[in-house]
């Protein structure tokens, strides 16, 4: 593929297509069910609007981000989409055996052929001792170190293309590569593509030596942005998957109406991230228990490190953010994320920011 064949087409003025990351963010006085609910509103809405791609990513231990569990969040978007394509960003890949992931997604590409991603990240997504009971193990690096060898593996498993003698070469990953038919009668294998997802330089290098599309976590680690966007393109080797370097960011943004809520909801946002980093993670609080909140100098120092990659406020000033963002990092797609306590005011974000760009209209 090319770079304009996985972008597909671009609306409106948005220099680059628009993507949609989604947390399944459970807010205080809210349930998983709510924030479950509140992802198929915003799929429906986001693909009604002309947003490229939604992921949700793996998440554990984490009583508000209700995404433990990608393959099947993916598949309930699936019996509510026709069009936008859906992914995971990422699914932890350390944390579960390939042939398990590889019969996962090809359930995924089945019930939606064609517009299925696999996203992959070799964190845990999860404190230590979480990650130490998904993988069975009490050694997190053993699944790190061993993450190219394990996308190998499970790359075989999705192509069905193990050779003679390998002890797998007659395990089959069910369902595997669907056959699809060309305009011309020709049939060909198709399964999900595998996206490498990172914030540092390891997974931006491996993509570029495999010749894979490379997501980058800008919305946590922008440090480390344009370090590694440059790494990957600069090592790209094309491959029989991409014939040039494709690489998309997530964004943290988040427009309203009134610019005074946008830095409320913000803010409950980062004391939701406080407790995390310190240990104590919960739903996200409300803006009022946020403003009442006596935060240390120390945890007040951080969020202001935080806030400072988190494009929010008027939709004037969030298109201004996102486009200024475009121009640093050259990124060929911008995945927004959107973190508040309030369900309808992410949904109302991605509504402005597609008006701010020209998106169709629902």
């Amino acid at each position: 593929m090319t770079a304009d064949e996985i972008r597909g087409t671009i609306h409106g003025t948005a220099p680059v297509p628009l993507s949609v990351l989604d947390l399944v963010t459970v807010g205080a006085g809210r349930t998983a069910t709510d924030a479950l609910r509140t992802s198929v509103d915003l799929a429906k809405l986001t693909e009604s609007r002309g947003f490229h791609r939604y992921w949700v990513a793996e998440h554990h231990s984490m009583p508000g981000v209700a995404s433990s569990s990608p393959a099947v969040i993916l598949a309930h978007l699936a019996a509510h989409t026709d069009r936008i394509r859906l992914g995971s960003g990422g699914v932890m890949l350390p944390n579960h055996a390939p042939l398990v992931i590889a019969e996962q997604f090809g359930t995924l590409e089945a019930m939606a052929p064609g517009r299925v991603d696999l996203g992959l990240g070799r964190a845990p997504g999860t404190d230590g001792a979480t990650a130490a009971a998904l993988r069975r193990s009490d050694s997190l690096n053993e699944g790190a170190d061993d993450f190219p060898e394990q996308l190998v593996e499970l790359t075989r498993f999705l192509d069905d293309d193990f050779p003679d003698g390998h002890p797998y070469r007659r395990i089959h990953a069910v369902p595997g590569p669907i056959q699809s038919t060309s305009p011309g009668g020709v049939q060909s294998p198709h399964r999900p593509p595998i996206w490498l997802l990172g914030s540092s330089g390891f997974s931006a290098r491996l993509a570029a030596t495999l010749g894979l599309p490379f997501a980058f976590a800008h919305h946590f680690s922008a440090q480390n942005t344009v370090p590694a966007l440059d790494l990957y393109r600069e090592s790209f080797r094309p491959s029989a998957v991409l014939k040039e370097p494709y690489a998309l960011i997530g964004v943290s943004a988040l427009a309203t109406d009134d610019e005074k809520e946008a830095r409320r909801q913000v803010l409950a946002a980062s004391l939701n991230m406080v407790r995390l980093r310190t240990g104590r993670p919960g739903l996200v609080p409300t803006p009022e228990e946020a403003e009442a909140y006596d935060f240390s100098p120390m945890e007040r120092d951080f969020i202001t490190s935080w806030n400072a990659n988190v494009i929010h406020g008027s939709v004037d000033e969030v298109r201004a953010g996102l486009d200024d963002l475009h121009k640093r990092t050259g990124a060929d797609e911008l995945m927004l994320t959107s973190h508040a306590h309030s369900a309808e005011l992410r949904l109302r974000s991605y509504e402005l920011i597609a008006d701010a760009y020209g998106l169709p209209t629902a």
